[in-house]
């Protein structure tokens, strides 16, 4: 057996900050000179940020990354860090190939690098594609073939990226063959509720396959609709969890590992894959001799975060990466007095303080006295800059040259308050945060150009009764030590808000179930139709009341132009309104109902 003290840098990139990121490889690599690591990891694309999307058709920007990579190995040489093999993600291209139909232009690569001494060691790049959900790899990417095994203190350590962990065949079926003594994946695994198991289990049966230990570095931060959650693992040849990160912040693992020693004689050369393609075994060598023994420090796993804190840990992280990243300085919303708005003033405050929250409270004519005072309630408690601007005389100004009834009337106020937010943004460089859940997208239970307008939704892919779950869950952690939340002394959400029934306060008496089902009855019915993608039949035979089931169908299917206008959200289930649900608005067809 031989020992490596591995570090995996767990760090938040940017898209298209090639000089800022290379930065953070530089700095994140000290970090792990100090810590004694023999060998330090950075996660999928790192150079460049992840995804790229169309921007990998740029001849100009995979040049630029190319560059970099270069620049960024030599820096690391000339700041005393060159003999610390550091292996990260960036964009590549495969030069021998000729431009032609059904090719990515210029066919780019999703690569990876070992950078040593101040040279590129090696070069690899993913070999499975994603093409589903979130993901439209085979349209940007080519495949790459090899699998580059590099020997570090008398350790092969054979190395992949992110989706050749999830597909069977390609590299992952070949490492053992390589006799490798530690698979590294680099990884820009989006989040999504419970990932943390399956990313586990995914590991674990992965290792047992390679059979050698499995370093999984992860990517941390936001960016657009994407949340990437970190949580870092390595596991045992035998599928045994070692070491974990924590989730949504930035982490440098660091593992001492007893690691079986490399044969003598490398494996090169071609070998044929579970998947029926042919992987080329790329070995170098870095160093032969052993570390000298020494005591290990103990692996300590950060246990896992329940249900409520990851998914409101992603909203969190994704609203604060979506502010920074974009150049924001603030944020503004309208404050109702209901919680939709109320749980976004309160992920906005926690992302990137309360003192560069703003509120607006614009009570119309159907506004309740204790809507008013309950927004004001929440103003007071969390600290946020708060202005009144009263819409009556707006919306009686209008009405005066324009003689609307019923939903038009209703409609008029919801678009002169969202006319206020946009002037305030407008006038002082805020970011618009738009207060709309998952179930009111669904229904198109939502005012174009009105309440559904801003620039960034948090709470977009959160069904209504997950709202009111964050809300309790907010204030339950009062007085604890959680990392990515404000240390309010008392809970941040007045009761008044939670336990209220929701209404537009539209027109008088409103409620929410005028429209539309009880929300206990209609998120599951909404869970399964937009999520599991099941059609009418499949819902009633899930349970689904054959009533209910036709009215919801036809309420999701009108509404798709609306929601083709909202604006981005933080992803946190299996399929959002978005990058994962991708359905024609001019459309005839219907379930059958």
């Amino acid at each position: 057996m031989a020992q490596l003290r591995i570090a995996l840098a767990q760090v938040n990139p940017t898209v298209g900050d090639l000089e800022g990121n290379a930065g953070l490889i530089v700095d994140w690599t000290r970090r792990a000179e100090r810590a004694g690591a023999t060998l330090v990891a950075f996660p999928e694309m790192m150079l460049t940020g992840y995804p790229v999307e169309d921007l990998a058709l740029r001849s100009s920007f995979v040049e630029a990354s190319q560059n970099a990579l270069e620049r960024v190995a030599r820096t690391l040489a000339d700041q005393g860090l060159g003999d610390i093999p550091v292996v990260t993600g960036y964009l590549d291209r495969r030069h021998a190939s000729m431009a032609r139909p059904g090719l990515p232009a210029g066919s780019p690569l999703d690569a990876a690098a070992w950078l040593y001494q101040g040279e590129v060691l090696v070069r690899s790049a993913k070999h499975h594609l994603p093409n589903y959900g979130v993901f439209d790899e085979y349209r940007i990417f080519v495949r790459g073939d090899t699998l580059p095994v590099v020997r570090v203190r008398g350790v092969d350590v054979a190395t992949v990226i992110c989706e050749d962990l999830w597909q069977d065949g390609g590299p992952v079926s070949v490492t053992s063959t390589a006799d490798a003594g530690l698979l590294l994946a680099i990884n820009a695994s989006p989040y999504e509720r419970n990932k943390d198991d399956v990313r586990l289990r995914l590991c674990a049966e992965r290792a047992r396959e390679a059979g050698c230990a499995l370093a999984y570095v992860n990517m941390v931060g936001g960016q657009d609709e994407l949340v990437f959650d970190g949580d870092s693992i390595i596991v045992g040849a035998d599928g045994r969890l070692l070491t974990r990160a924590p989730q949504f912040h930035e982490h440098l693992l660091v593992a001492d590992l007893d690691l079986p020693a490399a044969p003598h004689e490398p494996v090169t050369g071609p070998v044929n894959a579970l998947d029926g393609t042919t992987i080329s075994i790329d070995h170098r060598t870095v160093s032969e001799d052993p570390l000298p023994a020494y005591e290990p420090s103990p692996l300590v796993p950060t246990p896992p975060l329940d249900d409520p804190a990851e998914v409101y840990g992603a909203l969190v992280l994704g609203t604060r990466d979506y502010v920074r990243k974009n150049g924001f300085r603030s944020v503004i919303l309208g404050l109702s007095g209901g919680i939709d708005s109320a749980l976004v003033a309160t992920i906005a405050a926690d992302a990137i303080g309360p003192d560069l929250v703003h509120v607006v409270l614009l009570p119309s004519r159907y506004s309740t006295e204790g809507s008013i005072t309950d927004a004001e309630e929440l103003v007071k408690r969390q600290g946020l800059h708060s202005k009144i601007v009263p819409i009556r005389g707006m919306v009686d100004a209008f009405e005066a040259e324009l003689d609307l009834h019923g939903l038009a009337e209703e409609n008029l106020q919801a678009r002169i308050r969202a006319n206020i937010w946009m002037a305030l943004s407008n006038e002082h460089g805020h970011l618009v945060l738009t207060g709309g859940n998952k179930s009111e997208l669904a229904t198109g239970y939502s005012t174009l150009y009105g309440d559904s307008a801003g620039g960034f939704a948090p709470i977009k892919d959160l069904t209504k009764t997950m709202v009111w779950t964050l809300a309790r869950w907010r204030n339950e952690q009062v007085g604890k030590d959680v990392p990515f939340l404000h240390p309010y002394t008392q809970e941040p959400i007045p009761e008044a808000i939670i336990v209220k029934e929701p209404s537009a306060e539209l027109r008088p008496d409103q409620k929410d179930r005028d429209t539309l089902p009880p929300y206990e009855v209609l998120d599951p019915l909404l869970v399964d139709y937009v999520e599991r993608d099941m059609g009418r039949d499949a819902l009633i035979a899930a349970g689904h009341e054959p009533a209910l089931v036709e009215r919801v169908i036809r309420l999701v299917d009108l509404a798709e132009y609306k929601r083709r206008q909202y604006p981005p959200g933080p992803k946190i289930t299996p399929k959002n309104f978005g990058r994962d649900r991708r359905l024609p608005i001019t459309n005839r067809w219907r379930e059958q109902c």
